[in-house]
């Protein structure tokens, strides 16, 4: 999975993140889930499972504590393999966030959910940074104005030549 953590965030990903941190958990969700639809290689899983306390933390603003915890389950397997940073996402800190909402979750129970601080629900920590590597020498290429080169080989383009694999 760690291979998978050195390309860049599938668009419909960055939207579902930033839908996350304004707290429109569904929405976040149906992003991710496309993302997830959409990419190839195991980092869908890395999507599947920030989807997923997308939809806890949605059970948990609509007062649905089995939901909550039923799903909270699920999104620590999909997460509970991947380094602490990928593809830019503190994964680390939002599961340590995670499991910090459900540790008071699980001692406010099912009768006193509707009492749960929702300042709690912290956003996803991550850098729309893009790090390039090489897929001649394996290097990790430099960015400016656009333009990325490989300071071993001299490989380079445009980073606006990108935009092809997502349209």
């Amino acid at each position: 999975m760690k291979d998978d953590c050195d390309g860049v965030l599938h668009p419909r990903a960055i939207d579902g993140l930033k839908l996350f941190n304004k707290k429109e958990f569904f929405e976040a969700h149906e992003a991710l889930e496309d993302a997830w639809r959409e990419e190839k290689g195991d980092v869908r899983e890395l999507y599947r499972g920030i989807l997923q306390v997308a939809v806890v933390y949605l059970h948990i603003t609509r007062g649905n504590y089995d939901g909550a915890v039923k799903v909270f389950d699920r999104s620590m397997r999909w997460l509970k393999d991947w380094p602490n940073v990928c593809r830019g996402i503190q994964v680390g800190k939002l599961m340590e966030n995670a499991e910090n909402v459900m540790k008071v979750v699980r001692e406010l129970g099912k009768e006193k959910l509707g009492e749960f601080d929702p300042s709690l629900l912290k956003p996803v920590e991550w850098s729309e940074a893009r790090i390039w590597i090489c897929d001649r020498c394996g290097s990790v290429m430099h960015e400016k104005n656009c333009k990325v080169s490989c300071p071993n080989c001299g490989n380079r383009f445009d980073c606006s030549d990108l935009n092809i694999y997502f349209d």
